[in-house]
């Protein structure tokens, strides 16, 4: 039902086809997210039609509306959000870190105060497992709690075992065969820790392993080590997610190191504020210099928008507040990030991922290329 093999690999770059019971996707690959069963503002029909491959939803947020068991009775995500690829589901670790104001930590799971509401609600691995269960993903994650930056070494140290004794009640507690569970190594940017997390998290031989606890506001000088000391323990027959990742620098450093699926709500909430992703960066359309350029926002992009609209149009609509500039900005954002990840798969079957990935460097840097990126490259064998 769940398979993972790798197809090609350039330096420790690989791509590779991960089997699920709603359809077989091309790694690497980047997830949209749709926090509520909606990527805000994008169709499921254009989620296909841009190269989706998996959405990803969230647990906390689905739980507290419209509940798991109204999405259960109602054919499960697949039908209740109307996209039939497959799925993965968060285990609403990450708002531990994000409601740190809403919520108390404890052996037992996590007490959230309800943003919407003010409701307490305690989610514990069990029930974090059932509420997945019942939202019917493809791929579920095991419950965690995902360190603030900066913490302490003891923080995380008693974090990273409470993770651990929490990823055994979350295996204990899962009961569908058609759900793959995914453990989340932690360990901040302490090398340390992170090595510890890792090995002990390999050992329980889930299906896949996420790389948690990264863009969280360390510095790409720290984060970068962590990843690849990651993926050099993570095993290579397995799919390795890097969590809450979305900028098209990190997607193309971290595929060098052997990362194979991220997710990030960056492009859609940098689409939502009139920014659009292009290879030298970000281009502001709330700037006055865009409402007489006829240009689309990338020329040569498939989507939509750029194949319809100019920036000229869309800057007016930014402008105007019409509801369609997000839309069409977003759409052109995620079809950006999905273009790149399958450039980065052809690369990698040529076995030139070295030379795509410096070609990237050099639109989007010009001769200012960060040492972290290049380090990052080197590590991966695509540098010399």
């Amino acid at each position: 039902m769940f398979e993972f093999s790798i197809a090609a690999q350039s330096g420790r770059a690989r791509t590779g086809l991960f089997t699920t019971p709603h359809g077989v996707v091309q790694t690497p690959l980047f997830m949209p997210v749709g926090t509520q069963g909606s990527v805000k503002g994008i169709s499921p029909r254009e989620l296909k039609e841009i190269g989706s491959q998996i959405v990803l939803g969230n647990t906390y947020h689905l739980l507290l509306r419209p509940g798991p068991e109204r999405v259960r009775a109602l054919g499960g995500l697949h039908r209740f959000a109307a996209y039939d690829g497959p799925w993965l589901t968060d285990s609403g670790g990450f708002q531990v870190m994000s409601l740190g104001d809403l919520r108390k930590i404890s052996e037992q799971g996590v007490t959230f105060r309800s943003h919407l509401n003010g409701d307490l609600i305690e989610l514990t691995p069990e029930y974090s497992i059932q509420v997945q269960e019942a939202l019917g993903a493809d791929i579920i994650m095991a419950f965690d709690e995902c360190p603030p930056y900066p913490a302490t070494p003891a923080y995380l140290k008693a974090s990273i075992e409470r993770t651990l004794r929490w990823l055994e009640r979350s295996l204990k507690a899962k009961t569908r065969p058609d759900q793959a569970l995914f453990a989340i190594a932690q360990g901040g940017v302490d090398l340390k820790l992170r090595r510890c997390s890792a090995e002990a998290t390999v050992a329980f031989d889930t299906p896949g392993l996420a790389i948690g606890g990264l863009a969280v506001g360390e510095p790409k000088e720290g984060m970068y080590p962590a990843v690849e000391l990651s993926t050099r323990l993570l095993p290579e027959a397995k799919p390795r997610y890097l969590m809450g990742v979305g900028h098209p620098e990190d997607l193309v450093a971290s595929v060098a190191l052997g990362v194979d699926m991220f997710d990030c709500v960056y492009p859609t909430r940098t689409g939502r504020f009139g920014y659009a992703l292009v290879p030298e960066g970000r281009l502001n359309l709330k700037l006055s210099r865009h409402l007489d350029d006829p240009r689309p926002i990338e020329p040569g992009c498939d989507c939509y928008a750029c194949t319809h609209y100019s920036r000229a149009y869309l800057s007016h609509l930014v402008r105007a507040e019409e509801m369609l500039a997000p839309r069409m900005i977003s759409l052109h954002n995620l079809r950006y990030l999905h273009r790149l990840m399958e450039a980065a798969r052809a690369a990698i079957q040529s076995s030139d991922y070295g030379e795509f990935a410096r070609d990237f460097a050099g639109r989007r840097f010009g001769h200012k290329i960060p040492a972290w990126f290049t380090r990052a490259l080197q590590e991966g064998g695509h540098w010399d």
